[in-house]
């Protein structure tokens, strides 16, 4: 398998394509980005920020990666790599981004997993500089943005795959940028999803889903494959980790996340939702 980085990258500032020229990627209009030494380029204008430092912080960065090297969301990552690969022929390019991508993991498995007969173009995309700058000290094959979902700096109809994994889907955006026939996987949570450390930090746990019921303007529905099994965590600091890396860490009370960190062990159930959506072949 060979990995390539992603070069189809527009200017954020005017959509322009952007070319590398040594350590910066230029627009045609003289808009530049330097390249981080450590490989990632931050593509998210001032102007387009909703807070100073955007996205998971450094402490979700680190507890996140802890969290999923240790294999717990294997099951997922293998159903990603295979759906993302499936009716790829060989010798092709297939041209990936990961928008949300957090610190990479899921495009490290998919590049570690998917088979030798064809090439990988992938761009890891997300909001938070911390999260970007952790990916690329891991694997500095492919290309790391600081970027949002909602203003892509990618070149259209440039991408074959998308995979918005627990994140934020702006199909417009993701419309805009895939090929026709392109797919995009969509992970979400389920009804039930982690419910036992929900159990633990709040008071009254709701019963909600958060799978999308109709194919998103722009796309089809391929298949939806709902996923469930069980998580043993023994010790305090996977448990840690997981309510560092989700939302719930900022949701729960004082004495929620007080009731979480006196435990030393949890089972708890993962059940998520991944659909395939296609992007209409038809003008549109």
């Amino acid at each position: 398998m060979k990995i390539l980085p992603f070069d189809a990258l527009a200017c954020p500032l005017d959509g322009e394509s952007l070319h590398r020229e040594a350590t910066a990627w230029r627009c045609a209009i003289g808009h530049n980005f330097d390249v981080a030494r450590q490989g990632y380029v931050h593509l998210l204008p001032v102007q387009k920020k909703r807070s100073l430092d955007p996205g998971d912080s450094k402490v979700m960065v680190a507890a996140r990666r802890r969290f999923l090297d240790a294999g717990f969301y294997q099951p997922i990552a293998d159903a990603v790599v295979r759906e993302t690969m499936d009716g790829v022929p060989a010798g092709s390019i297939v041209s990936c981004l990961d928008a949300g991508c957090g610190e990479g993991y899921y495009l490290r498995r998919l590049a570690a997993a998917a088979n030798g007969d064809c090439t990988l173009a992938l761009l890891g995309l997300d909001i938070s500089k911390w999260a970007v700058l952790a990916a690329a000290r891991q694997d500095a094959r492919p290309s790391w943005v600081v970027g949002s979902n909602a203003n892509l700096p990618v070149l259209p109809a440039s991408l074959d795959r998308i995979l918005c994994l627990f994140g934020f889907p702006v199909y417009p955006e993701f419309a805009r940028v895939l090929r026709r026939g392109g797919k995009l996987l969509q992970v979400d949570a389920g009804q039930d999803h982690l419910r036992e450390l929900r159990e633990v930090i709040y008071p009254e746990v709701r019963a909600e889903s958060k799978k999308v019921d109709q194919a998103p303007n722009g796309f089809r529905r391929v298949r939806t494959e709902d996923m469930r099994f069980t998580l043993h965590l023994a010790g305090a600091e996977p448990i840690a980790d997981l309510l560092a890396m989700t939302p719930h860490l900022y949701r729960a009370s004082p004495e929620g996340r007080a009731r979480a960190a006196a435990l030393e062990s949890l089972s708890l159930t993962v059940d998520v939702c991944l659909h395939t959506f296609e992007r209409n072949t038809s003008p549109g």
